[in-house]
Parts: C-alpha cells; sequence; structure tokens
C-alpha cells in the first residue's frame, strides 16, 4: 500500500507540474510549433537516441568484464527495459534492470548488475556536469540576460568543484574503502542506538560502492570506460541540438549543451512519465532563457522529451512481450541474493583482505 501511495503521490506531482507547465500557454500556436517540425530532423535525432542505447550495453558489458561475463544482445536489451521502466514508473522503476539481466544472463548475479549500474549513475553525473560547467567557458549569454547568467555560471562552477571534490574523494575511497568499511562496522558495533536495518544498509552501500570502484583500478578499464561514457553522451547532445533545429531555432551547439543540461535537472525528477512535467518545465525555462518564444519553447520540450524516451518505450514493450519473466522469478531471485552462502563467503573475503 505505501509503494501504491508513493506512485500515487508522484503522479499527483506530474499532473501538478504539467498544470503548471501549459497553464498560460496558447495551444494553438503550440501546436502550429509542432507542425513546422522538420520530421527528417527528429527521425534522425531518435534514431541517435537509439544507438545510445547500444553504447550504454557497451559500456555496461566493459563495467561488468572483470567480474563475469556477459551478452550484449542481453545488456541493450536490459537497458531499454530499464528506462522503459523508469518513464512508466518514475525512478523506482531503477530496480528492474538488476533484476532482469540476471533472468536473461545466469551468468549475472543481481548484485554484480546492481554495483555496475551505481558505477554507471556515477560516469553519467560526472559528464554531464563536466559537460554542463566545462560549456559555460564559451557559452555566450543571450542579450537581455546578463545578470541572470552570472548566478548560472556560478552555479555551474559550484557544480564542476563539488564533482572535482567527489573523484577525488572516490579515488581516496577506491584505495582504501576495505579499511573504512571495517572502521564502520567496528565502530557501529558500538553504537547500540542505531538501528539494526540503518546499519545493515548503510554498510551494504558502501561495500557495494567500494567493489564497485575496484573494477576502475585498472587504467585500461578505466580508459574504456571515459571512452563509453564521452560517446555517450556525445550521441545524447547531438540529437538534443538536431531537435532545435528541427525548430528552426537559432541556436548553436554550445546553447544546446546548455540546454540540455537543465533537461537532465529536470529527468532527475522521480515523477512517472519520464519525469513528467518537471523535464517540461526545466527544458521549456531554459529555452525561454535563451529568448526563445513560450510557444516554441514549450512544443520542443515536449518533442524532446518525446526524442529522449519514445525509443525506450518501444523497445522495452517489444523485449516485455518476448521475455520469460514473471514476478515470482522476480521475488525468488531477489531472496536468493540476499540469502546466498556466496555472499556470506564474500563478506568474509573482505575482512580477511583487509587483516
Amino acid at each position: 500500500m505505501r509503494k501504491y501511495f508513493k506512485f500515487f503521490v508522484l503522479s499527483a506531482l506530474a499532473i501538478l507540474i504539467l498544470w503548471y507547465f501549459g497553464r498560460s500557454l496558447d495551444w494553438t500556436e503550440v501546436w502550429s510549433s509542432l507542425r513546422r517540425a522538420d520530421a527528417l530532423q527528429l527521425i534522425v535525432a531518435t534514431s541517435i537516441i537509439c544507438f545510445g542505447y547500444l553504447l550504454r550495453a557497451f559500456r555496461w558489458r566493459t563495467l561488468l568484464a572483470p567480474i563475469t561475463e556477459s551478452n550484449l544482445r542481453d545488456l541493450f536489451a536490459t537497458t531499454t527495459i530499464g528506462f522503459a521502466a523508469v518513464f512508466l514508473f518514475g525512478r523506482a522503476g531503477e530496480v528492474v534492470r538488476p533484476l532482469w539481466l540476471p533472468m536473461r544472463d545466469k551468468r549475472i548475479r543481481p548484485s554484480a548488475a546492481l554495483v555496475t549500474i551505481g558505477l554507471e549513475r556515477i560516469c553519467d553525473l560526472i559528464a554531464i556536469v563536466l559537460l554542463f560547467a566545462l560549456n559555460l567557458l564559451w557559452f555566450q549569454a543571450p542579450p537581455g540576460r546578463e545578470a541572470e547568467y552570472v548566478m548560472v555560471n556560478r552555479v555551474g562552477l559550484l557544480m564542476l568543484i563539488c564533482v572535482v571534490a567527489g573523484v577525488v574523494l572516490l579515488a581516496v575511497f577506491t584505495y582504501f574503502s576495505q579499511p573504512i568499511v571495517i572502521w564502520f562496522e567496528n565502530l557501529f558495533e558500538g553504537l547500540r542506538f542505531v538501528p539494526k536495518n540503518l546499519k545493515r544498509i548503510f554498510l551494504s552501500l558502501l561495500k557495494n560502492l567500494a567493489a564497485s570502484l575496484q573494477i576502475l583500478r585498472d587504467p585500461k578499464e578505466l580508459a574504456l570506460i571515459v571512452f563509453w561514457t564521452g560517446i555517450l553522451w556525445f550521441t545524447i547532445s547531438l540529437p538534443t541540438y538536431l531537435v532545435l533545429t528541427a525548430f528552426g531555432l537559432p541556436l548553436s551547439f554550445s546553447d544546446a549543451l546548455f540546454i540540455m543540461g537543465w533537461a537532465v535537472v529536470g529527468s532527475l525528477v522521480p515523477t512517472p512519465g519520464g519525469a513528467a512535467g518537471a523535464f517540461h518545465a526545466t527544458t521549456a525555462a531554459a529555452l525561454i532563457f535563451m529568448n526563445v518564444n513560450r510557444s516554441d519553447a514549450a512544443a520542443t520540450a515536449i518533442v524532446m522529451h518525446l526524442v529522449y524516451f519514445a525509443p525506450a518505450v518501444a523497445f522495452g514493450f517489444y523485449y516485455f512481450l518476448h521475455g520469460d519473466i514473471s514476478w515470482t522469478r522476480f521475488r525468488t531471485m531477489i531472496v536468493a541474493d540476499e540469502e546466498s552462502p556466496e555472499l556470506r563467503i564474500e563478506n568474509a573475503e573482505f575482512r580477511n583482505a583487509s587483516s
């Protein structure tokens, strides 16, 4: 019941933001802007997004390589299914990928999938912040927006500083993860007032983070991850620019990176429908900041949302219909992963390695 209530609340929030987004729009003008869009450029943009899912699969295979072998076709299918689940159910759909992949490929444990997905998220966060912040070095503020741009520039600089600091902390944690985890375990043993579940969750997160970061200690592995991440985000920024040109907006590729940064911020809101409402509002706000009129900004935000998410929904629906999946198997796999003797052995080895 709690999950249903949360989904209802998030859906209501999405509807509220969508109402706020469209409350003062002239929808006749919005429809006119939609009809003027270049269909060919939108098709090309959507095709590139589809290719981006393949790149995500290549990167995921690279992340899994030190742990186990994996099949590229299964990784692609699971990636699209996962993004379809995020679109339909919001961020709660993130759990689909680490559960679905082991059902398609028996060599991969849910814990391994979960660890690599966590590392994937860290890579994406670093990439988008670096793109947004570094782009501000040559980004030109629109006429009349100079004062507002000063604040945006400060936010970008702060984000860059935070990412650099975060990377340094992660690097330190990578090399000292074992004693750090053991230190927290010993600390929690003396803190009787801290709930056991909270201790277990915190220590589990630390161990998963430690395991995922160990993957990047190999220079070759790190170079491959950087390569795939760089190519991936280029394939996301290019469709963003194509959507802008499809509407005939006089904006540069640098402008597209700026707008993409705001769109990604909106997509982090955990509402169903692929951050419905929040994505549209933040993307339109960025376009309005670029002196695009409200109708064109709204139409562009709507189409950009479809270009980003519609391919995943189509692929995900196809694979779901052709996949061997059931909620019973989901439940069985979760229990097996939590109670497996293998995990208890891994925890013991983790302790022994630090002694």
